[in-house]
């Protein structure tokens, strides 16, 4: 599989600059960097060559993820949320369906998938959005909360029951019905444009819907949510990554007593830990790329295993960057205070951390 090189990171680079921190006060990403990036097929570099994009490894793409973690992680969620979109497609759609949406997804337009409801989070079976076939169309009706980069969205992926079981239905933002509605000074990824989308009477072609059949509930989610709680785990080893370079290169400067902070023990303290998290953190998440670039049947488990700890990681590790650089990190936009905020919500995304344990303690009862 190709891989993404040096060129595309400072591709992003360029883009991104110095401007992570301004984006984050606002609230908001400039479209222009979001076009970009999906056009040259870095948002979801996952997807084959054969459909315009990069076709690149799990291993690859998630080292990309964590550079542009790193860098700003609103930016991030919505590559998280292109990628999630894109694997929807490629894994429920027929080939006329992989051919029409992957190319736009990897041509410049954007995406956001629609789970949550107001009385449906972690218990995605209570989900009340219905999908309904009226003669050669499906007609949409349901309210969808905290859809992350549905606010720059050209198309949504939107789940619902459908007939006797389940479906997903690709729906443009621009038909009738479809209203989205963004949320206000969300507490992290401030800039990664989550919303809520109402669905009133959603009429659309037959063919919106993927597959064009009714499936078990449990099998798309776990489609969607695998790449998702992937793409959040290399995130969250970015989060890191950033933390541990800020912290350090604050304790080595910052000097307290007639000397570095560093040098104080209780200071050497955090910065080791901040060190084991990030390292902890990488090898999970290689572990689980690993299990999916091979097609292990261990990849379920290893996804799960790589996003709870890292977003643990991340968000003790976000903490101890604080301590380290008190009041120079206590400014809104400061990479640290960045990442402060949007590693909380990580161990909320994709499966909560107490989600994520029953999940690894079922596991750990299945295997004698």
């Amino acid at each position: 599989m190709p891989d993404l090189t040096a060129e595309d990171r400072a591709f992003v680079d360029s883009l991104v600059g110095d401007q992570p921190a301004g984006w984050d006060v606002a609230g908001e990403l400039p479209d222009d960097v979001l076009r970009k990036l999906g056009t040259r097929g870095l948002l979801c570099a996952q997807v084959p060559t054969a459909h315009g994009g990069i076709g690149a490894s799990s291993r690859s793409n998630g080292e990309f993820t964590a550079h542009v973690g790193s860098l700003c992680s609103s930016l991030r969620s919505v590559m998280t949320s292109q990628g999630m979109a894109a694997w929807t497609v490629q894994k429920l759609g027929d080939s006329a369906q992989r051919a029409a949406h992957l190319r736009r997804l990897t041509g410049g337009q954007l995406a956001a998938v629609c789970f949550s409801e107001p009385a449906a989070g972690s218990d995605l079976a209570a989900m009340g959005t219905t999908i309904r076939r009226v003669g050669d169309s499906v007609v949409v009706d349901g309210h969808k909360k905290w859809a992350t980069a549905a606010a720059y969205a050209d198309l949504l992926v939107v789940f619902g029951r459908y007939e006797d079981g389940a479906a997903a239905v690709v729906v443009p933002t621009s038909a009738p019905g479809v209203r989205v509605e963004r949320v206000i000074d969300p507490l992290g990824c401030r800039a990664a444009g989550h919303a809520h989308v109402r669905l009133d009477d959603v009429r659309l072609p037959a063919d919106s819907l993927l597959g064009g059949v009714a499936q078990g509930l449990p099998l798309l989610v776990t489609t969607a949510l695998a790449y998702g709680r992937f793409s959040v785990a290399w995130g969250c080893v970015g989060i890191l990554r950033a933390c541990r370079t800020a912290a350090a290169e604050h304790a080595s400067t910052r000097q307290q007593f007639g000397r570095p902070i560093a040098e104080h023990q209780l200071v050497a303290r955090h910065l080791a830990e901040l060190y084991i998290a990030e390292q902890t953190a990488s090898r999970v998440c290689e572990h689980a790329s690993d299990c999916w670039d091979a097609g292990s049947p261990e990849v379920v488990v290893a996804t799960v295993l790589a996003k709870h700890v890292a977003a643990g990681n991340a968000a003790r590790g976000a903490g101890s960057a604080v301590q380290v650089l008190a009041s120079a990190a206590a400014t809104d936009g400061h990479v640290v205070a960045r990442a402060y905020r949007d590693a909380k919500l990580m161990e909320i995304i994709e499966g909560s951390s107490e989600i994520c344990q029953l999940i690894l303690a079922e596991h750990a009862t299945s295997v004698r």
